[in-house]
């Protein structure tokens, strides 16, 4: 029962109710994994802080990250899926930089006579409701090359 409650509070919940109440300085981590469910990604820095990661997938359009201090208590809630973070990605960067600027990728497509990996994710260009696809081309050394943008199914309209 676990299971199935931590899966709907990560992937299904709306994000009102899956951010509800958290209070900076006072909410702690437990009460936020009963509240949000188990993360896709948990990253402890080296100052003891720690960050929480919440795809809103496969097909949602947002990724929060969820960062405590090095108390264990709640400090603040970013949707990274947002038009700066990805105008941030940029050529020469790595798979792990890109991933820790926007969070699980969608999906990704292999394109073996370019020798080229792209990851892709989906996000809501307009932040309200024209959805898409960023993609960042990485090369054969794992490093961005380019970056494109291609439509969602459905034309990018929810």
């Amino acid at each position: 029962m676990n299971k199935l409650k931590s899966f709907f509070n990560s992937v299904n919940k709306p994000d009102n109710l899956l951010l509800k109440d958290l209070q900076p300085d006072v909410t702690t981590e437990a009460q936020i994994l009963d509240q949000m469910g188990k993360p896709e990604t948990k990253r402890t820095f080296t100052d003891g802080s720690k960050r929480l990661e919440y795809p809103r997938g496969p097909a949602g359009t947002t990724t929060w990250f969820v960062d405590l201090d090095n108390n264990g208590r709640f400090v603040s809630a970013t949707q990274v899926l947002m038009a700066q973070n990805i105008a941030r990605v940029r050529p020469r960067m790595t798979q792990d930089e890109v991933r820790r600027l926007l969070g699980k990728l969608t999906t990704v497509a292999e394109y073996r006579l370019k020798q080229e990996r792209v990851w892709i994710w989906h996000w809501l260009e307009d932040g309200v409701n024209r959805d898409a696809m960023f993609n960042a081309h990485f090369g054969p050394d794992g490093t961005v090359v380019t970056t494109s943008r291609s439509e969602a199914e459905g034309g990018g309209r929810h």
